[in-house]
């Protein structure tokens, strides 16, 4: 079968309608996809019912029939029933009374949020309120459809997410030169013959920015076809010892490789831009004539990367038939992040690898309107600017290392409440200590989460969201950025508790309170609001399928089978996508919530294709390569190769493949085994700093420091060091029982909440600073 838009449709057939298949008497497999990293797995999951009726999962495996995974499946996707079944995850509301928590019902949690953010309003006004919100969220389909609505509520500028200690400057360089934030091209791993790979380590954490299931298989898979693999990281990665070629950059440089590279290519004259993007490009030349001046020479001893190896790796680029250069976590977490995303596109233009196949390609999301042209200026940030440091907004929200400040400042405008959901930052954000300090500062605090972890145990109300396997999931916002257009829809595998609120119930209960309802309004009220404007957006538009369509006809279909919460909302927006059954208007077997159901196992609308230029959405319809933000910091760029050629010895982060930021260090099977919170040291480097393996060591930057075990290693290159982030579980308030007992230290105690990207943001977490001596 084909669809609308003419790619093939992969369908796995499927005996029953639904999420289940039953097996014996008594058990049948559920599947979902994996909500724990971005990697976005089947997971095949035997359920057993008990006499009383009860069910309980027994067994997670890879679902083989899956359409993207095809049985992959990492450690973390089978830990889902000791996730649910940890006796610390929280399942009643938690209100602080004279300084101790106690389980209350949900109507005297709801009564307590009311008083307490209601108070604050009253004493200060809404700018005094604040949101954190957490890297869940962007795997949770309640987060993604409910989340703006309460942000919108409580009415305030102070905005703070994860996202500023991770991908922003991904989405802001793509915003300035493909005009939208999630206009974001990944590598077409599953065509490419060499890829390029900077401070990423997928064989640990699978893609980010870049949904690919297995990606570690599907470079395995490049390699048997004869393609090459290297990788740009100041460690020898798992994927790094994998790879053809390692190249072992000084942390922090890659905006000066990257740049390097595109003059290498101009200077050969091997700049080849594909023929279609071509027409498509605003200034390709003054960006060449503005990376002219970084030579190999010129950032060799910054980079650590030596002439050659520089001009070989651009020499190789530009030789392999489909190639693509992809950059994650190592690049954006560094004062370049925004620059050195943009030059990832600009080397996969010039070396005629942008929106070709098995290069850098534009997904086709399948829940997702067509986009749009922008009007105005485009993309701009500076919206609002914080109180204490005039940091400007990006995106809707200010950087999380502004928030201790914000809290603790005296004046006009200071925070005095705060909502956190599934975030925990006093662990993830820059100078921990400090904001650990500002929270106990607030008049009140409120958390949405499923633990009381090392931020919520300042909270004065937390409110526990049902766990993983209790809630349906869509990767709302991480199937825009997959390696292929598929769709899958999970149910929830188990029944709520009794007495508990959806996810969704509890974001709009909470938007409720903080518009003035009563505690006792029924959260349905916003949800009908909110897909009563979903709707009319959809009839008005003139790009829509349901352009010119009666708003109340098509409220009446998504109505039919009873649906509320996100299911209604993402029965829309499938329906309304490119490959869209539009309510009988679209394809036959058009993408609705019902296909999805009828297909468990998922949904694969084909591979990408190019899209350039219906997908660029610039005011002026080009592709900005010479955006005035990025050409300028072209300038600083160069005034800081002294700098960071002087630098001694700089501190880096780490992920382990058990390992899924802090929130997953309570789970024995994950953690269990030699410790994985170790200081990595050169030899080099512990012979003249009088350091031994399995000793400890004091790490100390500008703003902290801590002491952790040695473990010496040439897996790292000389003058860097590694601590893993997500650690430091040790404060005795704190409910994470696994945790505590292998609690490590927390490595952003030594990040500088004052070193920042200034295109996004972003906080330098990679590149800091640091001493380190034996203790």
């Amino acid at each position: 079968m084909m669809s609308a838009m003419g790619a093939h449709r992969d369908i796995v057939p499927t005996s029953a309608r639904g999420d289940t298949e039953h097996d014996t008497a008594g058990t049948r497999t559920a599947f979902r996809t994996c909500p724990l990293c971005e990697a976005g797995c089947g997971l095949a999951i035997t359920v057993a019912r008990d006499a009383d009726g009860t069910e309980r999962v027994t067994r997670i495996r890879g679902d083989l029939d899956d359409v993207f995974s095809r049985g992959f499946l990492c450690p973390k996707g089978s830990t889902l029933k000791q996730l649910h079944d940890d006796p610390d995850r929280l399942r009643r509301p938690l209100v602080k009374r004279d300084g101790v928590f106690v389980e209350v019902d949900w109507d005297e949690a709801w009564q307590a949020v009311a008083a307490g953010l209601g108070g604050v309003i009253e004493r200060h006004g809404r700018a005094s309120l604040a949101a954190y919100v957490g890297n869940p969220n962007a795997h949770n389909l309640a987060g993604m459809t409910h989340l703006r609505s309460l942000l919108h509520a409580l009415g305030t500028r102070n905005v703070f997410s994860a996202s500023t200690v991770d991908q922003m400057p991904r989405q802001v360089a793509a915003a300035y030169v493909f005009g939208g934030p999630v206009t974001v091209p990944v590598p077409d791993l599953d065509r490419t013959d060499h890829l390029v790979i900077l401070g990423a380590n997928p064989y640990a954490s699978n893609g980010s920015l870049c949904t690919a299931p297995d990606f570690p298989g599907r470079i395995e898979a490049m390699r048997a076809r004869g393609g090459r693999l290297v990788v740009v990281d100041p460690r020898r990665s798992r994927t790094a010892e994998e790879a053809d070629e390692w190249v072992a950059i000084r942390p922090g440089t890659d905006a000066l490789l990257l740049a390097a590279i595109v003059q290498v290519l101009a200077a050969d004259g091997l700049v080849r831009v594909p023929a279609h993007v071509a027409p498509h490009v605003r200034g390709l030349d003054a960006v060449i004539e503005a990376c002219s001046a970084f030579t190999p020479e010129a950032v060799a001893a910054a980079t650590g990367v030596a002439p050659e190896v520089i001009r070989r790796v651009a020499r190789d680029l530009a030789a392999a038939e489909r190639a693509a250069v992809y950059g994650r976590i190592g690049t954006t977490t560094t004062e370049f992040g925004t620059t050195t995303s943009w030059l990832i596109d600009v080397v996969n233009l010039v070396a005629g690898n942008l929106d070709v196949v098995g290069g850098s390609m534009f997904p086709r999301p399948v829940a997702s309107r067509p986009p749009k042209r922008a009007t105005g200026p485009g993309f701009t940030v500076g919206r609002g600017h914080t109180r204490v440091r005039s940091l400007p907004e990006v995106m809707g929200e200010y950087p999380a290392a502004a928030m201790a400040e914000e809290i603790t400042e005296p004046g006009e405008g200071r925070i005095r409440g705060l909502v956190t959901i599934a975030g925990n930052p006093v662990l993830s954000t820059p100078h921990s200590e400090q904001l650990d300090s500002a929270l106990a500062d607030l008049e009140f605090m409120v958390s949405v989460d499923i633990y009381l972890n090392e931020t919520t145990r300042h909270a004065d109300v937390v409110l526990p969201s049902p766990s993983a396997l209790q809630k349906g999931h869509y990767d709302l916002l991480l199937l825009q950025f997959a390696v292929r257009n598929v769709a899958n829809y999970s149910p929830p595998v188990l029944a709520l508790d009794d007495g508990q609120p959806d996810e969704w119930e509890i974001l709009a209960k909470l938007a409720l309170i903080a518009q003035g309802q009563p505690a006792t309004t029924d959260p349905a009220v916003l949800d009908d609001a909110v897909i009563a404007a979903m709707v009319a957006s959809a009839v008005r538009d003139e790009q829509s399928p349901l352009h010119g369509r009666d708003a109340a006809e098509v409220l009446a279909e998504l109505d039919r089978d009873g649906r509320r919460g996100p299911e209604r909302m993402l029965d829309l927006m499938l329906q309304t996508g490119p490959f869209g059954a539009a309510f009988g208007a679209g394809p036959d077997g058009g993408a609705s919530l019902d296909l999805l159901l009828d297909h468990p196992h998922g949904v694969d609308f084909g591979a990408l294709e190019p899209r350039i230029p219906e997908v660029v959405q610039t005011p002026s319809g080009l592709v900005e390569l010479d955006h005035p933000v990025l050409l300028a910091d072209l300038v600083r760029l160069r005034s800081a190769v002294p700098d960071l050629t002087e630098r001694d010895l700089v501190l880096v982060g780490r992920r382990d493949l058990r390992s899924n930021n802090s929130w997953m260090h309570n789970i024995e099977v994950l953690v269990k085994g030699r410790p994985r919170c170790t200081l990595h040291v050169h030899p080099d480097d512990a012979a003249r700093l009088g350091l031994s393996d399995g000793a400890r060591a004091r790490v100390t930057s500008r703003v902290g420091a801590v002491e952790a075990p040695v473990e010496v290693t040439d897996a790292i290159r000389p003058g860097v060091v590694s601590l893993p982030h997500g650690w430091g579980h040790d404060h005795p308030d704190v409910r994470l029982r696994v945790a505590r007992e292998r609690a490590g230290v927390n490595s952003n105690v030594l990040s500088d909440h004052e070193a920042l990207d200034p295109l996004s943001g972003t906080s330098v977490l990679n590149g800091i600073p640091v001493d380190v001596v034996a203790v």
